[in-house]
């Protein structure tokens, strides 16, 4: 299966080449990841629900009785300011259990969905990425690492894979979970917290913009490594440029990282040139 990614790198080689108008490229891969947002709307919409955002919205305002979508929609916008200064007034990046607090505010959910509609980045269309890179492999269970307000995991789930979702976070947990069995679907949870991740269990482990936020990339590898079952994949974006927007970003080195992976045998197997900076691992 050639990967989008490819198709679309590929594709601006006859750019370069003077074979193609770059006007022409744009609109090919626009129309390319319309079929990704068409795919991931789906899958993330509510019943009865048609656009994305109000969907979104809807979930939000449903799950802390709140009146007001105008209310919800402002928190959504705001989020990303009021999670910076909430880092700032209140977290110790040196001690664990300061993060970990942080990972509770109820504003983390406002800022997660506001990113997975779509409004201003593709970057949740990785997951569509990573269900094209499942569905080749014939991967049945999956672990959604990192897994915050659910969305991946349903689109996971509604391709028939069986799905758990790991998070520090019990906010996130316990609105992911309500978003799921909303829907009348099933999945699997654990608390990073309370207890560990399942070992050897893992056809596919899901890390979608997570080893930027963590004290110990290192060792969280190796509880990924020993997730995995001989010959699982690892899908995981192991990169973050620098956003002052962002200080819950706290890793910008991710050579020792990288090292380390190459240590435990896992092998890149793929890395998205293109799009969104993804890398494919196999255990051997």
């Amino acid at each position: 299966m050639i990967l989008l990614p490819d198709r679309l790198l590929k594709t601006w080689e006859d750019v370069t080449a003077g074979r193609l108008r770059p006007e022409d490229f744009a609109r090919k891969q626009e129309q390319a990841l319309g079929v990704y947002r068409s795919t991931w709307r789906q899958a993330v919409l509510s019943d009865g629900e048609t656009d994305l955002r109000t969907s979104l919205f809807r979930e939000i305002a449903t799950y802390y009785d709140i009146s007001d979508l105008g209310e919800v929609e402002r928190r959504c916008i705001d989020a990303v300011q009021k999670l910076r200064r909430e880092w700032k007034h209140t977290v110790d990046s040196s001690h664990q259990a300061s993060i970990d607090n942080f990972y509770e505010s109820s504003t983390t959910v406002y800022e997660l969905m506001e990113w997975h509609s779509l409004a201003d980045d593709s970057g949740p269309l990785a997951y569509v990425l990573g269900l094209d890179i499942a569905r080749s492999n014939h991967v049945q269970r999956c672990l959604d690492f990192g897994s915050g307000v659910g969305s991946g995991a349903l689109l996971f789930i509604r391709a028939g894979i069986e799905v758990t979702l790991a998070d520090i976070s019990t906010t996130l947990l316990s609105f992911a979970r309500w978003r799921i069995a909303a829907r009348g679907l099933q999945a699997n949870f654990v608390n990073l917290k309370q207890e560990p991740m399942p070992a050897a269990e893992f056809d596919m482990i899901l890390a979608m913009d997570v080893f930027e936020h963590l004290t110990n990339p290192i060792e969280t590898v190796d509880h990924l490594w020993q997730a995995l079952k001989p010959g699982g994949l690892l899908f995981a974006r192991i990169h973050a440029e620098s956003d002052p927007n962002r200080p819950q970003h706290i890793v910008t080195d991710f050579g020792p990282t990288l090292k380390r992976i190459e240590e435990l045998g896992l092998v890149e197997k793929w890395a998205d040139k293109w799009l969104w900076g993804h890398q494919l691992f196999q255990k051997t």
